[in-house]
Formats: C-alpha cells, structure tokens, sequence
C-alpha cells in the first residue's frame, strides 16, 4: 500500500501539500480544531493523519534502495573508475555520468538491496564522491 500512487485532484494539491509538511502535533491540533468547527468525529481526521504520516515508518522498512551520484567530489578520476566498475559501463559512458552528477543526480544502481546499496555507497563515498540512497 505504501507504494500506491494516489492521485490529487488539483484542486486539492495545495492542501494536500501543506498537510503533507506539517509535523505530528500540528496534525493533531488540526484535528481538534475541525472536529470542533464542524462538529465531526475524530475517526475521519486521524485517518487522514495516520495516512500523511504513513511514509516515515515506510523508510524504515525499505528493502530495495536507488544508489544515486550526487557529486563528482574532489577526485573525479577515482569516482570515474568506481562508477565504471559498478555500472559495467564504457570508460566514456562512466566519465560523462560523473560529469553530469556534478549538475544533476546520476543514478548508479536501481533496486539494490540494502547490503550492497550501503556497499557501493562506500565505495564511492570512499573514492570522494557524494552518495545518496534512496
């Protein structure tokens, strides 16, 4: 269920948005508030704040994670010749994905288990890149 995509129709998007950004107690003062001005239950309101914050526990329970270049760092080569021998890429091909990370995130490995997500993102955190796991 955590990977549904649910569509918000745009009138809505704005809300939806803002709920999306506030914290857990800021929920739940909303919560109070509307049960009060419309004279409804809390069943419907919760719901919805369980649904917003629904995505934390989700994190957490992630098996699958997208390895993804954030930054050449300072030594491009070694970040090159890592990135080349993860990606069974060509020379070229690696080189100009290390270029292109320093303007826009490349991503390196797609549903990578959490062991060997954490093990590229060694490597090439080791080699002087900026890693992200995502």
């Amino acid at each position: 269920m955590a990977d549904e995509i649910i569509e918000v129709p745009a009138k809505f998007a704005d809300l939806v948005k803002k709920i999306e950004e506030m914290s857990v107690l800021d929920l739940a003062e909303l919560v109070k508030v509307l049960e009060k001005k419309f004279g409804v239950s809390a069943a419907a309101p919760v719901a919805v704040a369980a649904a917003a914050g629904a995505a934390a526990p989700a994190v957490e329970e992630k098996t699958s994670f997208t390895v993804v270049l954030a930054g050449p760092g300072d030594k491009k080569i070694e970040v090159i010749k890592v990135v080349k021998d993860i990606t069974q890429k060509g020379l070229k091909e690696a080189k100009d994905m290390v270029e292109a990370s320093a303007a826009t995130p490349q991503v390196i490995k797609e549903n990578a288990k959490k062991e060997e997500a954490d093990e590229l993102k060694k490597k090439l955190e080791s080699a002087g890149a900026k890693v992200e796991l995502k």
